[in-house]
């Protein structure tokens, strides 16, 4: 292989490796941090975001409503204790902003309605992310 082959056969390889990479990033649904869903939806619910309640521990978002915990879908058993923690200290009724990032944490929604449902909790719950459906 000649020099000038072998830098056309780079060449082409890495910009095929870009496009190929560019392409997949295209293709999923975008991560961000939780702090993001978090801004978004609390200010276009009203709320205040990172509430410090009495003993220090904040609520991703207190609305006059109630006092929300954020998570991604696959915490979503994390996401029960804290929501009702933050409501204990705040007196609000406890809510849950589960974050959906793809149609297959539809999984994590089924277990957390499930689990709702089975105690009869009194947690509101909410679904923002890509994967969120509108149903």
């Amino acid at each position: 292989m000649t020099p000038r082959t072998l830098f056309i056969f780079i060449v082409l390889f890495f910009a095929f490796t870009v496009t190929f990479w560019d392409a997949l990033a295209e293709a999923r649904p975008e991560h961000h941090k939780e702090s993001y869903y978090q801004q978004i939806w609390c200010d276009n619910a009203g709320g205040e975001t990172e509430h410090i309640n009495p003993d220090k521990t904040r609520v991703d978002c207190l609305t006059t409503s109630h006092a929300i915990e954020f998570d991604f879908a696959k915490k979503w058993a994390e996401a029960i204790g804290q929501a009702l923690y933050y409501s204990s200290q705040t007196g609000l009724p406890p809510g849950i902003v589960l974050i959906m990032e793809k149609e297959s944490d539809d999984k994590f929604l089924l277990r957390l309605k499930t689990t709702i449902n089975h105690w009869n909790l009194p947690i509101k719950v909410w679904l923002t992310g890509a994967g969120a459906n509108d149903d």
